[in-house]
């Protein structure tokens, strides 16, 4: 066997996964994939990742493991159980069972240097009558094995996966030749559990082997990493374009943009001018279309299949910043009017704006504007001759929050799952994220602080972009604690 190629045999029980996890690891659909036993009907090799130096890590997709008590209990008979089986002759259609096992095992005994052996972590582990039988045929064989912890369901917090991990590796402390325990699902592995896994491997392979692997793991994460930093940098993009836009309009009172801007989410009354309302909803729409692209690019950069949805889910709520010149002579009464009625009214001297933002959605009440003086602020500072509309710091903040939430589910969507489908996050995400985002608000606040004097989408994508990273990188960590890299 040549020191530069290392080959992984994934085995498992009939209608496990493990074409299933092949796909999601290779990132294109190989095999075929049922509900039914047996479905994998021949040893199929396929090539993981080469370097240039030329090594080779090579994944076998085997078929299943049938009757595992017919299968032991024959074994135990004979002296040589693993010469005896592989040299028997079974009948590809009589004896299906036998004869899918025997490919198995000959792969195995013949070209494994580590065995991927894939569990269904859905049931307890002393409920699965096959793991014993099939784990005897294991040890007989001899090679280092890692469990594969296989419909472990969707994300939760580290502590309760953890206690879960837990009750398969002290039920299987018993056997010698099980060296690790490991979480993979099929459908929602992370990329960061795919470079623990090759790190274990690398750990159970001879001196000898160890180059060739390190080489191989490191090309691994590198092709892991760069599909990360790529979607960082579409985070960082569209982020950057929502930051950046804008609407301006004709001169018009406050009042009326205020009274629009309540139709725009749903209160006030309708009138007969739509312009500013149309200006609300042009931000809002060309919103939506980059995030349906972005969507669409982390889709490909993690080589999915099917495309964002036409309508996503509104997981945040709209809020714009509102800056209009203000009628100095009307502003002392608009102040006292505005004044305990209304909510969500902040000012902003020192950047001269009117800004209505979450708090006008979430009730928090700000008092009297200040009158005249407020008016000469902005019409001065400004020299405005129209109302812009932008969206707000708050509202920004808050499309990070989904932006990370969207890549986390990108991240641990395996293609073996079938096409993208956009479903609820695991519920602990959203407040860890947002957490997450509230603790580095101040650099990210920086990265858009000049939109208003002339900062462009390109150059704030490119302050953005590391900060989200670092952000995502925290969250990972919080993750999956520990793993490499």
């Amino acid at each position: 066997m040549s020191e530069q190629r290392i080959s992984l045999s994934l085995i498992s029980h009939t209608n496990a996964g493990k074409t299933t996890l092949a796909r999601t690891l290779l990132g294109c659909d190989v095999g075929d994939v049922r509900d039914a036993p047996h479905v994998t009907v021949d040893v199929s090799a396929y090539t993981l990742i080469a370097t240039p130096e030329g090594d080779e890590l090579t994944l076998w997709d085997t078929p299943g493991f049938g009757d595992s008590a017919r299968l032991a209990k024959r074994l135990r008979q004979q002296g040589n159980p693993i010469g005896w089986f592989v040299g028997q002759v079974w009948d590809r259609f009589r004896d299906r069972s036998m004869w899918f096992t025997q490919q198995a095992v000959t792969n195995v005994r013949d070209q494994a240097d580590v065995v991927l052996y894939l569990v269904n972590a859905a049931e307890e582990p002393a409920d699965a009558g096959y793991l014993e039988p099939e784990l005897a045929v294991l040890e007989w064989i001899g090679k280092p094995v890692v469990v594969l912890l296989n419909q472990t369901g969707r994300s939760r917090p580290h502590a309760e996966e953890a206690a879960e991990h837990e009750r398969w590796r002290s039920m299987l402390s018993g056997y010698q030749v099980v060296r690790a325990v490991l979480p993979l699902d099929a459908f929602a592995r992370c990329w960061v559990q795919e470079i623990t896994l090759l790190h274990e491997v690398a750990r159970l392979l001879p001196g000898e082997r160890a180059p060739a692997c390190a080489r191989l793991v490191g090309a691994w994460q590198a092709r892991r990493e760069a599909q990360f930093e790529a979607s960082m940098g579409v985070l960082a993009q569209s982020l950057a374009r929502a930051a950046a836009d804008v609407e301006t309009l004709p001169e018009t009172r406050l009042t009326g943009v205020l009274r629009d801007l309540g139709r725009a989410v749903g209160v006030g009354r309708e009138d007969g001018n739509d312009e500013k309302r149309r200006a609300l909803q042009a931000l809002g729409s060309r919103l939506d279309t980059d995030l349906q692209a972005s969507l669409d690019r982390l889709i490909e950069i993690y080589e999915l299949e099917g495309h964002a949805s036409e309508e996503l889910p509104r997981r945040i709520a709209l809020t714009v910043s509102v800056e209009a010149p203000v009628d100095e002579r009307k502003a002392a009464l608009m102040g006292g009017a505005l004044s305990g009625a209304l909510t969500g009214l902040g000012v902003d001297i020192a950047h001269a704006g009117l800004t209505l933002g979450a708090g006008m959605l979430t009730g928090a009440v700000v008092g009297a504007l200040g009158g005249a003086g407020i008016a000469r602020g902005v019409n001065i500072a400004r020299g405005r001759r129209g109302t812009t509309l932008r969206w707000d710091d708050a509202f920004l903040s808050e499309l990070v929050v989904t932006l990370l939430l969207r890549y986390l589910a990108v991240a641990h969507y395996g293609r073996g799952r079938g096409e993208w489908r956009e479903t609820e996050y695991p519920a602990f995400w959203p407040p860890m994220v947002a957490q997450a985002v509230t603790s580095a608000s101040a650099p990210l606040l920086a990265t858009w602080s000049g939109r208003e004097t002339g900062l462009d989408a390109s150059a704030i994508a490119s302050s953005a972009a590391p900060v989200i990273a670092g952000i995502a990188r925290r969250l990972l960590d919080e993750l999956y604690p520990g793993a490499p890299g």
